[in-house]
Protein backbone atom coordinates (compact mmCIF):
# COMPACT_ATOMS: atom_id res chain seq x y z
CA UNK A 1 0.00 0.00 0.00
CA UNK A 2 1.30 3.66 -1.30
CA UNK A 3 0.89 6.51 0.93
CA UNK A 4 -0.35 9.42 -0.52
CA UNK A 5 1.36 12.56 -0.33
CA UNK A 6 -0.34 15.68 0.78
CA UNK A 7 -0.03 18.87 -1.88
CA UNK A 8 2.94 21.19 -1.06
CA UNK A 9 0.48 23.83 -0.23
CA UNK A 10 -0.97 21.68 3.01
CA UNK A 11 2.51 20.75 3.59
CA UNK A 12 3.57 24.29 4.04
CA UNK A 13 0.48 25.42 5.71
CA UNK A 14 0.93 22.71 8.43
CA UNK A 15 4.67 23.52 8.92
CA UNK A 16 3.35 27.00 9.31
CA UNK A 17 1.13 26.26 11.77
CA UNK A 18 3.65 24.31 13.78
CA UNK A 19 6.16 27.39 13.67
CA UNK A 20 3.47 29.97 14.75
CA UNK A 21 2.48 27.62 17.67
CA UNK A 22 6.18 27.52 18.34
CA UNK A 23 6.87 31.15 18.87
CA UNK A 24 3.12 31.52 20.58
CA UNK A 25 4.47 29.76 23.52
CA UNK A 26 7.48 31.25 23.49
CA UNK A 27 5.61 34.39 23.51
CA UNK A 28 3.45 33.11 26.50
CA UNK A 29 6.36 32.32 28.59
CA UNK A 30 7.79 35.41 28.51
CA UNK A 31 4.70 37.36 28.95
CA UNK A 32 4.24 35.85 31.88
CA UNK A 33 7.34 36.24 33.22
CA UNK A 34 8.08 40.10 32.20
CA UNK A 35 3.95 40.87 33.78
CA UNK A 36 5.48 39.08 37.26
CA UNK A 37 8.63 41.02 37.07
CA UNK A 38 6.98 44.13 37.41
CA UNK A 39 6.43 46.04 40.34
CA UNK A 40 2.46 46.26 41.28
CA UNK A 41 0.86 49.82 41.47
CA UNK A 42 -1.79 49.34 44.40
CA UNK A 43 0.84 50.92 47.02
CA UNK A 44 0.22 54.35 45.41
CA UNK A 45 -3.42 53.52 44.64
CA UNK A 46 -3.61 52.81 48.55
CA UNK A 47 -1.51 56.12 49.03
CA UNK A 48 -4.13 58.18 47.43
CA UNK A 49 -6.91 57.53 49.95
CA UNK A 50 -5.11 58.46 53.25
CA UNK A 51 -1.81 57.23 53.11
CA UNK A 52 1.61 59.35 53.57
CA UNK A 53 2.35 60.55 49.73
CA UNK A 54 1.60 62.90 47.45
CA UNK A 55 1.59 61.58 43.76
CA UNK A 56 -1.87 61.61 42.02
CA UNK A 57 -4.07 58.42 42.08
CA UNK A 58 -2.68 56.12 39.95
CA UNK A 59 1.02 56.61 40.45
CA UNK A 60 3.29 59.44 38.71
CA UNK A 61 3.72 59.52 35.16
CA UNK A 62 6.82 57.68 34.38
CA UNK A 63 8.98 57.30 31.32
CA UNK A 64 7.96 53.46 29.65
CA UNK A 65 10.85 50.91 30.96
CA UNK A 66 12.33 48.37 29.37
CA UNK A 67 9.90 45.68 31.07
CA UNK A 68 6.81 47.94 29.75
CA UNK A 69 7.81 48.16 26.24
CA UNK A 70 8.88 44.31 26.23
CA UNK A 71 5.03 43.69 27.82
CA UNK A 72 3.53 45.49 25.29
CA UNK A 73 5.35 44.05 22.52
CA UNK A 74 4.32 40.60 23.76
CA UNK A 75 0.99 41.65 24.28
CA UNK A 76 0.93 42.64 20.40
CA UNK A 77 2.91 39.61 19.29
CA UNK A 78 0.44 37.07 21.59
CA UNK A 79 -3.03 38.58 19.88
CA UNK A 80 -1.19 38.38 16.42
CA UNK A 81 -0.40 34.61 16.77
CA UNK A 82 -3.38 33.85 18.40
CA UNK A 83 -5.72 35.31 15.43
CA UNK A 84 -3.76 33.94 12.95
CA UNK A 85 -3.93 30.39 14.62
CA UNK A 86 -7.69 30.63 14.97
CA UNK A 87 -8.03 31.35 11.22
CA UNK A 88 -5.85 28.48 10.45
CA UNK A 89 -8.01 26.09 12.51
CA UNK A 90 -11.31 27.64 11.04
CA UNK A 91 -9.74 27.10 7.41
CA UNK A 92 -9.18 23.18 8.57
CA UNK A 93 -12.29 22.44 9.82
CA UNK A 94 -14.13 23.68 6.66
CA UNK A 95 -11.63 21.12 4.64
CA UNK A 96 -11.68 18.21 7.63
CA UNK A 97 -15.21 16.46 8.16
CA UNK A 98 -16.89 15.92 11.33
CA UNK A 99 -15.81 13.53 13.49
CA UNK A 100 -19.27 12.14 13.76
CA UNK A 101 -19.87 12.96 9.75
CA UNK A 102 -19.29 8.81 9.35
CA UNK A 103 -21.40 7.36 11.60
CA UNK A 104 -25.03 6.59 11.13
CA UNK A 105 -27.73 7.46 13.29
CA UNK A 106 -29.83 5.00 15.33
CA UNK A 107 -33.43 4.81 14.06
CA UNK A 108 -35.69 6.60 16.75
CA UNK A 109 -37.28 4.46 18.69
CA UNK A 110 -41.30 5.27 18.48
CA UNK A 111 -43.38 5.25 21.46
CA UNK A 112 -46.73 2.69 20.47
CA UNK A 113 -49.86 4.07 19.83
CA UNK A 114 -52.39 4.95 22.47
CA UNK A 115 -55.43 3.15 22.11
CA UNK A 116 -58.64 5.18 23.13
CA UNK A 117 -60.31 3.47 26.24
CA UNK A 118 -63.67 1.27 25.47
CA UNK A 119 -66.90 3.22 25.62
CA UNK A 120 -68.73 2.53 28.35
CA UNK A 121 -72.03 0.76 27.23
CA UNK A 122 -75.07 2.63 27.29
CA UNK A 123 -77.46 3.10 30.25
CA UNK A 124 -81.27 2.54 29.79
CA UNK A 125 -82.87 5.43 31.67
CA UNK A 126 -85.02 4.14 34.76
CA UNK A 127 -88.67 4.90 34.76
Amino acid sequence: MRLQRAPLEVRIESYMVVLITVVHVIVCAFLITVVLLQSGKSADIAAAFGGMGSQTAFGARTAATVLTKATTWAAIIFMLTSITLSVYASRAGARSRSVLGGSSSAPAKSAPARQKPPAPPPTMPNR
